[in-house]
């Protein structure tokens, strides 16, 4: 079998600064992690998502596409690629147009988890500055200002953390600059902090062990949530992380009964993470990423693949499995592939 790994053309002329630097430096490393893990069982190649690509494909005769595109523009940039392989009828990895078009826009996917009953912070959406006129000057502080469809902090950063309604004026209106809108404002929830690994589909869905996020090696004068600042300039923050978290069976139980919930909420396949805060002892849902980060030893889903057993090999033949799986399954029900 042949899979070759799809990924993102450069994103740094699309997104400015030290936040699209870091993400295309981030995509590098994927790929070399991941391919690395391919090509010990399935002939690998990599082909970058441009104009041209479906072409390679078809030329290549691949059998399946590992997906790590996250898109370069657009708010629903996430589901572009898997419509367009859709299309193509080319059989790939992770989540589908749906999942992604949901998980992306944490506006909707926090409607969606609302209307399950799924816990889930308070938001407004703020679609143009005009909108800000209609904020009530009796909101409750402190709350978080962050774009609706960015992942790996982008756009949230220390100053995120509002306490009153001026601040939070003027970094929305600062977001509505960069940002596609809506930009969101959150209620804060000061809990612990827990990141779910789900793998798998529907039925055949399992999870991680539960890796719960410290802020305990922060400096005393900084927020204590996941900002950019501290993803690039504080690294060594979170080498307190729990894996497994250290929680009693029914707190356990709660949590991954949501993390479960949510995932199917939004229809994620093949491998997913859910954050998730505690409120007075209430597991709240954050938000699901659909396509969570592969760097070895780094990224969050890493961690517990390593603290499962499986190792960061087993994770990836799990995305691989559960592809082949769905699309076997595809196959016998609806002549699919």
């Amino acid at each position: 079998m042949k899979i070759a790994i799809l990924i993102d053309q450069p994103r740094k002329n699309y997104l400015p600064g030290e936040e699209g630097k870091r993400e295309d430096i981030q995509k590098r490393k994927v790929v070399r992690d991941v391919q690395e893990v391919i090509s010990k069982r399935f002939k690998c190649i990599v082909v970058t998502a441009d104009s041209n690509f479906i072409l390679k494909l078809q030329k290549e005769q691949v059998d399946m596409v590992f997906n790590l595109c996250n898109g370069i523009r657009g708010e629903t940039r996430l589901a572009q690629i898997p419509a367009i392989l859709e299309f193509f009828n080319i059989p790939y990895t992770g989540s589908s147009i749906l999942g992604h078009t949901l998980s992306i826009n944490k506006a909707v996917s926090s409607r969606i988890f609302k209307s399950k009953g799924i816990n889930t912070p308070n938001f407004l959406s703020i679609y143009e500055e005009a909108d800000l006129d209609k904020l009530e000057e009796d909101m409750d502080f402190p709350v978080i200002i962050k774009p609706a469809d960015e992942g790996s902090s982008r756009g949230i950063h220390q100053d995120s953390l509002v306490y009153e309604i001026e601040s939070l004026r003027k970094k929305v209106k600062e977001e509505l600059k960069i940002y596609n809108p809506p930009i969101m404002i959150n209620e804060y929830i000061d809990g612990r902090e827990f990141t779910v690994g789900v793998l798998g589909y529907r039925n055949d869905m399992q999870t991680l062990p539960i890796l719960e996020i410290s802020y305990d090696n922060l400096p005393d004068h900084l927020p204590k949530f996941s900002s950019f600042e501290l993803k690039c300039h504080y690294d060594g923050y979170r080498s307190e992380d729990i894996c497994p978290a250290t929680l009693d069976n029914e707190l356990e139980k709660q949590i991954v009964d949501t993390a479960k919930r949510a995932y199917n909420a939004l229809d994620i396949k093949d491998y997913g993470r859910v954050d998730i805060r505690l409120k007075n002892g209430v597991p709240y849902v954050l938000e699901i990423n659909s396509l969570p980060g592969l760097v070895r030893g780094y990224s969050d889903i890493t961690k517990m693949a390593e603290a499962a057993g499986i190792g960061y090999e087993g994770l990836i033949y799990s995305v691989i499995n559960s592809a082949l799986e769905r699309y076997s399954s595809y196959g016998k029900e609806n002549d699919v592939v």
